[in-house]
């Protein structure tokens, strides 16, 4: 979804984000290892007084202080599931005050028992480094020592490791086989990692059927991240038949859950009217709650809609604003977009040098258009030297991009 402007050659030719309705690297809420806490699914023997159910919501039941205590007499008795259930009141500071290294220790009691959720958390200090020193190795140990017992959360775990090399040489196929087990558990994060190892071809062939399948098992569980993704496929009708409304149906629910790609495709839905009765008010809202998370393309499109006045008052100030957020996390488009605000003077002054720096920057990263706009500053002299041969360089590589503006360029130059 590219939005062009027909304009003159030096005026600016694109706007919006080109949002990437397709499946890309790993989401970093796939990426980073889940830290699974005993606050669900622990239970322990009914044993002089410890409660049979789980520590998370007995504690915000009643008097944590005094679950502390229940607990800790169960732990100091040898029960690994007390022991483990201590440790995690330690890691989060329920009932006592937090403390890492009091945690590690009786997660160690509980693991070295064989209790899998204790391995499973274990691991998790060590990959993270708190209450002991980070060590992706014994991480991976522990993670694997559980996983082997059918933990769903560490055979997740232990797929991460495996796909991004942590602890362990790296071998998709190894961590598609843990994703797996724990996707069979019914684990929706691994669902979802399953599904884009699918949409991917990493660690098995391209199958976009079986990758919405299981994109579909994590959404219905309510995984946003997955619902992103289930959105996406229908929208490209990769794995299925293209229904615009569907996707936009799953963008919805991630959106609502404050998944910030979700939000910024829900807005762009709503801006070109596909799936949804065009609105560029509801576009406007979505953005915004995408760019306030840090989302750089919906940052640069907000820009665009502040200063185009689409769905909001017309603010160039406010559309600068919004471009340099997103130019400051590298999006090309809105250094491009930012770099046309200083070159033309819109809700800045009007600064030539800053231009240039900003087109140079969308240039080097591949953004025809940018690179087209600086072989234009060379051109004419605007803050830089006069330079026919840079400015031809630039627009020969716009022109290998296929920017018709910029083979036209390269014509009048002679070159």
């Amino acid at each position: 979804m590219l939005f062009p402007e027909a304009a003159a050659r030096g005026e600016r030719l694109t706007r919006l984000s080109k949002p990437a309705f397709a499946i890309g690297l790993l989401t970093a809420a796939l990426c980073a290892h889940a830290g699974i806490q005993p606050d669900v699914d622990t239970e322990f023997p009914q044993t002089n007084g410890a409660p049979s159910r789980e520590v998370g919501q007995s504690a915000h039941q009643g008097d944590a202080r005094a679950q502390f205590i229940l607990i800790r007499r169960a732990a100091e008795q040898g029960h690994g599931a007390a022991q483990n259930s201590l440790g995690w009141m330690y890691a989060n500071g329920r009932g006592v005050d937090q403390d890492d290294q009091e945690a590690v220790r009786w997660y160690r009691k509980a693991a070295e028992q064989g209790y899998a959720q204790a391995q499973l958390n274990l691991g998790f200090m060590y990959d993270e480094g708190r209450g002991v020193g980070k060590d992706d190795q014994e991480a991976l140990r522990w993670y694997r020592k559980a996983a082997e017992q059918g933990n769903a959360g560490a055979q997740f775990n232990l797929g991460q490791m495996y796909v991004s090399g942590q602890g362990v040489g790296k071998d998709e196929r190894e961590a598609l086989a843990w994703y797996r087990k724990a996707a069979q558990q019914g684990d929706k994060r691994a669902q979802d990692a399953l599904g884009w190892m699918y949409a991917n071809g990493i660690g098995a062939d391209k199958d976009d059927q079986q990758a919405v399948d299981w994109y579909r098992k994590a959404a219905e569980q309510g995984d946003a991240d997955a619902q992103t993704q289930l959105g996406q496929m229908h929208f490209d009708g990769r794995g299925v038949n293209k229904d615009d409304r569907e996707a936009v149906m799953w963008f919805r629910k991630a959106a609502e859950q404050r998944h910030a790609e979700a939000q910024f495709y829900l807005g762009t839905m709503y801006h070109t009217g596909q799936g949804v009765a065009k609105d560029d008010r509801e576009a406007v809202r979505w953005y915004l709650q995408a760019a306030e998370q840090g989302e750089a393309r919906a940052q640069n499109d907000l820009g665009w809609m502040f200063e185009e006045g689409q769905g909001v008052a017309k603010d160039e100030r406010a559309a600068v604003q919004w471009y340099r957020k997103a130019a400051e996390q590298g999006l090309s488009l809105a250094q491009d977009n930012l770099a046309f605000m200083y070159r033309s003077g819109r809700g800045v002054d009007k600064d030539d040098l800053q231009a240039v720096m900003w087109y140079r920057r969308a240039a080097e990263n591949g953004h025809a258009t940018a690179q087209f706009h600086l072989g234009l500053m060379y051109e004419q002299g605007r803050g830089v030297t006069r330079d026919d041969r840079q400015a031809a360089i630039w627009y020969r590589k716009a022109a290998e991009q296929g920017l018709a503006e910029a083979v036209s360029a390269l014509a009048k130059l002679g070159r």
